[in-house]
């Protein structure tokens, strides 16, 4: 990571909701109200498709992780399903973002690093929205595009956060706050098509 700690992944997972495209005239057009659980080990889950009225697109927004209608429905299926790991049963709420794994830097029994992103109350809320501009020489042209998520983002962006201080965040509160902000910016537009 940023700080020379060596890691290992063992889980890199997290959910996008409320997919918009905003045109050159800077309107907005919700294309998805839908919830995708983005997996690193799912290759299948890393694509989403969508139908798009809109024909010059200048960005891309969306909310990284779960409304709170969605927190506060109970036990859901599809993405939202408990069994997929991201449901935080002691809160009645999800984890929006989790990165696991391994790390010498790490304190913890096994040198285990676990990093569970949640919570939608007033004063925890850890959804983040997220806004990419496409390159203005790009955003007339594509049919498709890749965003790429930089897990370096989640230690060193606004906050420096050090496995060998902090190998543990799975509660809300203000340390997942911070993480939360900084992974808020781990996404680039890549590539198109």
């Amino acid at each position: 990571n940023p700080f020379g700690e060596n890691i290992t992944i063992s889980h890199f997972k997290y959910y996008v909701s409320n997919i918009v495209l905003i045109d050159n005239n800077d309107q907005s057009f919700l294309v998805s109200d839908a919830t995708f659980l983005i997996d690193e080990a799912n290759a299948a889950s890393k694509v989403v498709k969508l139908f798009s009225p809109v024909k010059n697109i200048k960005a891309i927004g969306f909310l990284l992780g779960v409304d709170s209608i969605r927190n506060i429905s109970g036990v859901q299926t599809g993405a939202l399903d408990p069994m997929n790991g991201m449901f935080w049963t002691w809160n009645t709420g999800y984890i929006y973002a989790k990165l696991e794994g391994n790390s010498d830097s790490s304190h913890a029994p096994a040198h285990y690093f676990a990093y569970h992103i949640g919570g939608y109350k007033q004063g925890e809320n850890a959804t983040r929205k997220i806004t990419l501009r496409l390159p203005a020489s790009l955003s007339n042209k594509q049919s498709a595009f890749t965003i790429t998520a930089n897990i370096d983002q989640w230690f060193k962006s606004k906050n420096d956060i050090r496995i060998a201080q902090v190998p543990v965040c799975e509660s809300t509160g203000v340390l997942a706050l911070k993480i939360a902000d900084n992974y808020s910016t781990m996404f680039t537009i890549t590539d198109t098509k």
